[in-house]
């Protein structure tokens, strides 16, 4: 590793323990001053080199794990939308509303209809004002791939911190994006992994910044395209693993489960995002 390598990794981890606090903490006041002694930086001039790194200021990261923090208490249910913009730090529901719908392209009442059908019902789906009555999934085969991939180290809510470093390392150079995750991300023991990933038409070093070669092996998914924001990804997996898994005549696999992203919110609208997800699946062994 080069010496600006090794700079640049130590600058990383000093952020990700002030991302990591913050996580823990969502409602925490979350001073500026508090944030730089933990990652032992200037107050003058920690805004900037957080915001260098982590793509956004530390405001707009508060907000996204405040917003993430609701999105779990609407699935759950139980409580009221005023009730829970409370919880997650805004004065109203209106002021709620805005910026929950900015984060996930549905306005808090909508989104918690919607989990509420697909986790009950996921047999009906919402998609362009209409409702259907179908989870659709496909059984596919895919060949084996090899993805450049960084390993996203956090919780799952600053994974878009991960998607934007990969980014800004591969740009336009790849021809596909992709996450590739291990593990119950609702599980809090560590055991979960996710790789923000690409494919690339050549081959980078595996130590370009980071970069690790994930190695896919070829075999069988089940195939879900997902219409809206990834906030819903969790929802849609854990509805075809309890309701379309169990009758399909398949088991999962140990390869992990992948996302393939059809377009991008740098181009496209929040409910307009569309996501391939791609469950391992193996045939059922005869009893």
């Amino acid at each position: 590793m080069s010496l600006d390598q090794s700079a640049d990794q130590h600058y990383r981890s000093r952020v990700a323990r002030v991302i990591a606090h913050i996580v823990a903490h969502p409602l925490a006041a979350h001073r500026l001053e508090d944030l730089a002694a933990i990652a032992h930086f200037s107050p003058f001039h920690f805004h900037r080199v957080y915001s260098s790194i982590a793509g956004e200021t530390v405001a707009a990261t508060v907000r996204r794990v405040r917003l993430a923090l609701a999105t779990r208490l609407l699935k759950q249910g139980g409580q009221s939308i005023t009730q829970v913009a409370l919880e997650v730090g805004y004065d109203s529901p209106q002021a709620f509303t805005r910026a929950f719908s900015q984060f996930t392209g549905q306005s808090p009442r909508a989104f918690q209809r919607d989990m509420h059908r697909l986790i009950l019902d996921p047999g009906a789906g919402h998609t362009a004002g209409r409702t259907e009555h179908t989870l659709a999934v496909q059984i596919v085969e895919r060949p084996a791939q090899r993805l450049h991939a960084l390993r996203h180290q956090g919780p799952p809510s600053t994974i878009p911190h991960t998607q934007r470093r990969l980014y800004l390392q591969c740009g336009q150079r790849a021809t596909h994006r992709l996450g590739a995750s291990c593990g119950d991300p609702q599980d809090t023991g560590g055991d979960f992994r996710y790789y923000a990933a690409v494919v690339l038409p050549e081959p980078l070093p595996a130590a370009d910044g980071g970069l690790e070669l994930l190695d896919i092996p070829a075999g069988l998914y089940a195939r879900h395209t997902l219409t809206g924001p990834y906030t819903r990804i969790n929802a849609a997996l854990a509805a075809i693993h309890t309701r379309w898994l169990p009758a399909s005549g398949y088991e999962p696999d140990d390869r992990p489960t992948l996302e393939h992203y059809l377009n991008s919110p740098r181009n496209a609208a929040q409910a307009d995002l569309r996501t391939d997800l791609l469950i391992p699946i193996r045939p059922t062994p005869s009893l």
